[in-house]
């Protein structure tokens, strides 16, 4: 079993896709844990607040494997096939660790969002702060306090 994090993002019809991605993720994962969700404003393009959280799963699927199943959730609750990074979306599901893997190739791990967004290292440090990143060193809390402050993060009540 390999332990990974996948970060979940939504900013259209939120709280539908959010539990989405839970109960899918239940269907593919033995044990799924998810962080508290937040609420921030779009990065990178003017659209709706997004909902964004992490889970954490135990998993027997490759990379490879758990990579094309995730973009099958995706496009199964909405988001077209050729979604750009900077729009909004329905559900997006990002592998942001699995196990101690370090990949350069697609999906690049350990994902770079952990060091550049406080909406991902908030929820990851939420599950895990302890958790040494691969190649990097650093824990999860170390990356965390090094990060700006994001006023506009919100933690907010969601019922799973």
């Amino acid at each position: 079993m390999i332990t990974a994090y996948i970060g979940v993002g939504s900013n259209l019809e939120r709280e539908k896709h959010i539990q989405a991605a839970h109960q899918e993720l239940k269907r593919l994962a033995d044990c799924v844990e998810p962080s508290p969700v937040y609420s921030c404003e779009s990065v990178g393009f003017s659209g709706h607040e997004f909902y964004n959280m992490v889970f954490r799963i135990e998993t027997e699927l490759s990379l490879s494997e758990l990579n094309a199943a995730l973009k099958a959730i995706e496009i199964r609750w909405g988001r077209a096939v050729d979604a750009t990074k900077f729009q909004n979306r329905t559900l997006d599901l990002d592998i942001l660790l699995f196990g101690q893997l370090i990949s350069h190739d697609k999906p690049k791990l350990p994902r770079d969002d952990i060091f550049k967004y406080p909406f991902v290292v908030q929820p990851l440090f939420d599950l895990t702060p302890d958790l040494l990143i691969p190649e990097d060193g650093r824990s999860v809390r170390a990356i965390r306090e090094n990060m700006p402050e994001c006023t506009e993060l919100k933690r907010i009540t969601f019922q799973f």
